[in-house]
């Protein structure tokens, strides 16, 4: 334990003595680095005394061999060392034998009597719970081990934590995936709720922008690291077919082909009216969005993305959106270069075409390498421009592509330097504008970036941050927290800014009743602002110092010179008669 508490002490000292200024590393991992600090420093300071009962229970029963032992000394010991079941006590016999193993067959004394005790032990827990199933010899221990320590985990099951179980069943998620909220839900319990007709996020209560489903692999791989270590069958994924088969009838995929042959035509009214056609057909099922892809229209559609009949091109960019709801879809559309047309239509196209360009451009984004692809595509301008000036619909579906797009490092700056910042801003501030969530939900992505940072400080936004954290909705005071978390780290001014303007309240209100993200933004800024008072208290008292003794040097007395010691000689008179 002494060991341990070292290892510990030397960690925090090192992790203390980092210089961030000297390191290009982003905020991201200096949070970290801070959280891990914290947790560095409360170890420190929270040293578990040696349990001095536990040591001589063990001792006393190490060092007799009568059997007449206190029940009590037993009793304790079962409930610390918690050896109350039979899967426990053979886990202990099972290390023993390893023991005796590795030490060549020889046990010696002390293992010896190691093993006495844990039999003294075994034979207490029997005694007292006779209707546990205790093995006759010890080859049967060794031989049914597994099977018991399974029985009993069974009796005892582990907590699940709470991030690993599904918001709607509660049970273990098998297949988690993350809706366009950020919620992770089991697919099937998601996949039902959005049959039955809901458009909203089961946890947040918020719009769902779209139903597309996100597998989430981290969050799988958790669960499946976590069952293992508990002793728990890892849940198996339900089989899902690799490629979704479509049931439309023959005479529906005649009409799809019917209707492609039309796109093919020279005839624009043609074109017009088939590619209005397919979009109300991709609209409309899943079984049509693959029958469609399957018929071959990807590629022809992409075709009349830079067509100069704007109807036409409205419904080749809706029809591309509706397909990109199918998973199988996305990757066919990136494949045929639909990006680069997609982005002319989000710059040149009528504002209808505009906002579902951008709507695509998040579904496609959805998919990780695809966001890279479109943020080189040039789209991340366009996407701000539609965020400044579109319709309502328009800077929803503007924000909920720039936001994905922004989960990539490498677009961060790209949305920076296009003016991102400002427009948020006015967002923000917009009386009755509804952007409020988006705009701080997309500030506290780029806030971790360099270049975000800088621009967000220059936009004076800690007054409206800490207005937020006071009185908004605990999804955007926990954003708020964070956008002013980054902001304050390395620039006190910003600190002292957000004290004047009364955050300190508010942050404490945070951190008790805010989300758990929130209380522990609320959190690091709390100690980052104590640690500035008290750095400034500090800072204060030693100017202070400083000016008393300067005080001194100058009052202190100085020999005077002989001159100096005569008594001043009174003015003389003066007789009126004398002027």
């Amino acid at each position: 334990m002494n060991k341990f508490h070292e290892v510990t002490a030397r960690l925090e000292q090192t992790l203390s003595g980092i210089s961030y200024e000297e390191l290009d590393i982003s905020d991201e991992v200096k949070e970290q680095v801070e959280l891990v600090l914290a947790q560095f420093r409360r170890a420190k300071g929270r040293v578990d005394l040696p349990d001095v009962e536990l040591y001589e229970d063990l001792s006393y029963l190490y060092n007799r061999n009568d059997a007449a032992t206190n029940p009590a000394v037993f009793r304790r010991l079962v409930e610390k060392l918690q050896l109350a079941g039979i899967g426990e006590l053979t886990q202990e016999s099972l290390a023993l034998h390893e023991m005796v193993s590795s030490s060549g067959g020889d046990p010696g004394a002390s293992i010896e009597k190691m093993s006495m005790l844990l039999k003294k032990i075994k034979d207490f827990v029997q005694t007292e719970n006779p209707n546990m199933d205790a093995p006759a010899t010890e080859k049967s221990v060794v031989a049914t081990s597994s099977r018991q320590a399974s029985t009993d985990k069974n009796r005892k099951a582990p907590v699940i934590p709470d991030d690993f179980r599904c918001p709607i069943s509660l049970e273990l998620m098998k297949d988690p995936v993350i809706v366009s909220t950020g919620q992770t839900y089991e697919r099937s319990c998601i996949e039902k709720w959005l049959e039955q007709g809901h458009g909203t996020c089961p946890k947040t209560q918020q719009t769902l922008s779209s139903t597309s489903l996100t597998p989430n692999y981290v969050l799988r791989s958790l669960i499946a690291q976590w069952c293992e270590a508990n002793g728990i069958e890892v849940p198996k994924r339900p089989n899902r077919p690799n490629k979704t088969a479509s049931a439309c009838s023959p005479a529906e995929r005649t009409k799809i082909e019917n209707l492609l042959h039309k796109l093919t035509s020279a005839n624009p009214e043609d074109q017009r009216s088939a590619a209005g056609e397919i979009r109300l057909l991709a609209k409309r099922n899943a079984d049509n969005r693959v029958a469609i892809a399957e018929a071959g229209a990807i590629p022809l559609l992409v075709g009349l993305l830079s067509t100069p009949d704007s109807r036409t091109q409205e419904h080749a960019v809706t029809a591309l959106l509706n397909l990109s709801i199918c998973e199988d879809n996305k990757g066919s559309i990136i494949s045929c270069g639909a990006v680069p047309g997609i982005v002319h239509v989000l710059k040149h196209g009528g504002m209808e075409a505009r906002e579902n360009a951008a709507a695509t451009l998040f579904s496609l984004s959805v998919v990780d390498e695809n966001k890279v692809r479109i943020g080189a595509s040039g789209a991340i301008p366009p996407l701000v421009t539609l965020l400044s000036e579109g319709t309502q619909r328009g800077k929803k579906d503007a924000a909920t592509a720039l936001f994905n797009l922004c989960i990539y490092q490498g677009n961060k700056g790209k949305a920076v330097r296009a003016g991102v910042v400002s427009t948020l801003m006015e967002l923000l501030t917009e009386t009755g504008g509804g952007m409020v969530d988006e705009a701080l939900a997309i500030l506290a992505i780029l806030a971790s970036h360099p270049e975000g940072k800088a621009a967000i400080g220059a936009a004076e936004a800690v007054p409206v941050l800490v207005e937020v954290i006071g009185t908004g909705s605990p999804r955007n005071r926990e954003n708020a927290a964070a956008v002013l978390v980054h902001l304050c780290s390395g620039d006190p001014q910003h600190l002292v800014d957000a004290q004047e303007l009364g955050v300190m309240g508010s942050l404490l209100d945070l951190a008790q009743n805010g989300t758990d993200r929130g209380k522990r933004k609320a959190a690091q800024l709390l100690e980052r602002m104590n640690r500035f008072i008290e750095q400034q208290a500090q800072a204060e008292a030693e100017d202070e110092t400083e000016t008393e003794v300067e005080v001194e040097a100058v009052i202190e007395p100085r020999p005077l010179a002989q001159s100096e010691t005569q008594q001043p000689q009174p003015l003389p008179t003066v007789n009126a008669n004398d002027s």
